[in-house]
């Protein structure tokens, strides 16, 4: 195994665990100790995990970004079980918009069996995924390469989206709070979930419940702007009060009745 597959992988246990253990990470991998505190020391370098004796601790600051391959590796269970049910809100024939999260990549594929779609994203893990949809017409926002992201935005970025208008936007963020609404970490990337919004009939929350009552950097919205929320598991009842409220439909695989 390549040493930055293994960071990879250590990583994504960290995200999940929340806390590893250098001389259990040396006996699944079969390597040092020495090696193991040296990929700790990178990933804390990355801003993923914060070293302690013995081992490290997951890195909650939510003014850092967690890498995409991590978060595309994290929560799976979570990123499927919203996919399915954002699914269901698109239909043939749609125009829609798809972000760069790695929540929408989960979602495009969940697409797939649906025919005549014309897709606007700005996430090149998506074009990747469905360009050779048949019948889809596929559109990139192109813009400016994030750096540590297989992603674009900035100003191109954003006036692409602009001259569209489509039918359903469906966004990710990284926080969600009732007061101050959903936040991302990186200003450029907030910016143009806004541009998707303002360009679209409908606005889709995908965000998993690890992400509520959270608050990062950059504003996006609030819970006005939205007319959907996706998550994977029910919130509680001072959630389910403010969805209502706004105005706001809730879609979850373990809800028991519609908004």
């Amino acid at each position: 195994m390549l040493a930055e597959e293994r960071r990879q992988q250590i990583a994504v246990l960290l995200k999940d665990e929340k806390r590893v253990s250098v001389s259990e990470l040396a006996q699944t991998y079969s390597v040092s100790e020495e090696t193991i505190r040296r990929d700790l020391e990178r990933l804390e370098n990355n801003g993923v995990a914060r070293r302690t004796y013995g081992g490290a601790l997951y890195n909650e600051d939510e003014r850092k970004e967690t890498p995409y391959d991590v978060r595309k590796r994290s929560d799976v269970n979570a990123k499927y079980a919203i996919a399915r049910q954002a699914a269901k809100l698109i239909s043939d024939g749609e125009y829609i918009m798809l972000d760069e999260s790695s929540t929408s990549f989960f979602v495009a594929c969940q697409l797939k069996h649906l025919h005549d779609l014309t897709v606007i994203t700005n996430s090149m893990e998506i074009i990747s995924e469905i360009s050779t949809v048949p019948g889809w017409t596929v559109l990139c926002t192109g813009g400016v390469k994030r750096l540590n992201a297989p992603s674009f935005a900035g100003h191109q970025a954003e006036n692409m989206v602009r001259s569209y208008h489509v039918d359903k936007a469906i966004i990710s963020c990284s926080c969600l709070d009732i007061a101050v609404g959903f936040t991302d970490r990186h200003e450029d990337t907030a910016l143009l979930k806004k541009a998707m919004m303002a360009s679209s009939k409908q606005v889709i929350l995908a965000a998993d419940i690890s992400k509520f009552d959270k608050v990062a950097f950059a504003g996006i919205g609030t819970l006005h702007d939205i007319n959907y929320i996706v998550t994977d598991e029910m919130p509680n009842e001072r959630w389910l009060e403010a969805f209502e409220l706004n105005g706001v439909k809730l879609l979850s695989e373990n809800r028991r009745e519609e908004n």
